[in-house]
């Protein structure tokens, strides 16, 4: 595709929208985080193939010369996952000194990597090379859409619970999609690999808020129950039995190996622990058999 030589009013005005909410879409998730000090069931490698995507995402709008908030889009987009991904490390995994250097070394590296690949691209672009354009398009798309591949799984471990992802991000994220989708398609030329993008974003999160709204359906009567003995959801024993039978992953065999390997070691460092003591009590039982023959003989 050609780049864009002029930009439609009604195009800047839905990118204007659409990155307005990007930039704001993680705020919630980012609060969420921070007030529970929690990020159980928000995937970290989904929020670092989000951020890692804001890379060829940026390159493939700057190049294309789409709409100056397009362009800004993917900034703000991986400056928020980033962060987002930070607090799965500090919250999640416990990282401390380490998680803002790591932080900062990676913003410098991909705003370097977007500096390098537009001038590496753009001139071959103008001159008729669309290819590479196309490649960093392919690799954004690919990337974006393999952030949501550990979703499913969190899901189905809860039968169907959206656990961990605040739903004020979803809705700002989808609006964020929606609007930027308009964007492109009001452009004098559609971009189709931005529109694949956008809409299976939007697609994806429409699916996860249906997931949520079955969930609620199916445990209305649990929950209802729940609540009349006034214990938390997740404390009453019909809820941990109902959700016990969720979805299981299973372990790779190396896993599932190094675990038994785990267990058994455990096991015979218990029986070592267990014999000691036991040789120990059997020679103190004898020293004071001595101890009484010896008195006695005195």
């Amino acid at each position: 595709m050609a780049p864009q030589t002029s930009i439609p009013t009604v195009a800047n005005v839905l990118g204007t929208i659409g990155t307005v909410f990007w930039c704001v879409q993680l705020i919630p998730q980012v609060w969420r985080n921070y007030r529970t000090k929690s990020t159980e069931g928000l995937p970290a490698m989904m929020m670092f193939l989000w951020s890692a995507c804001s890379v060829p995402f940026g390159v493939y709008a700057i190049v294309q010369n789409f709409n100056i908030p397009i362009m800004v889009q993917p900034q703000c987009f991986g400056l928020l996952c980033l962060i987002t991904w930070g607090q799965c490390l500090i919250y999640g995994r416990k990282w401390r000194t380490t998680t803002i250097t790591l932080l900062l070394a990676l913003i410098a590296l991909f705003a370097g990597l977007q500096t390098l690949l537009v001038f590496l691209i753009r001139p071959a672009y103008h001159r008729g090379t669309s290819w590479p354009v196309t490649l960093v398009g392919v690799i954004a798309a690919v990337l974006l859409i393999s952030g949501y591949i550990p979703v499913p799984f969190e899901i189905l471990k809860r039968r169907g619970r959206v656990v961990g992802i605040d739903f004020g991000f979803l809705t700002i994220d989808w609006l964020g999609a929606f609007f930027s989708l308009m964007a492109i398609a009001t452009q004098n030329s559609v971009d189709v690999l931005g529109v694949v993008m956008y809409s299976v974003c939007a697609a994806i999160e429409a699916g996860i808020f249906i997931s949520q709204a079955i969930w609620l359906l199916r445990t209305r009567s649990i929950r209802r129950r729940a609540k009349e003995a006034a214990i938390p959801y997740e404390d009453f024993p019909e809820a941990q039995t109902w959700q016990a039978n969720g979805f299981k992953l299973t372990l790779p065999t190396w896993r599932r190996k190094a675990e038994a390997d785990e267990k058994s070691s455990g096991n015979t460092s218990a029986s070592a622990s267990t014999v000691c003591v036991a040789v120990e009590d059997e020679r103190s039982e004898e020293l004071a058999a001595r101890e009484m023959e010896g008195g006695e003989s005195v």
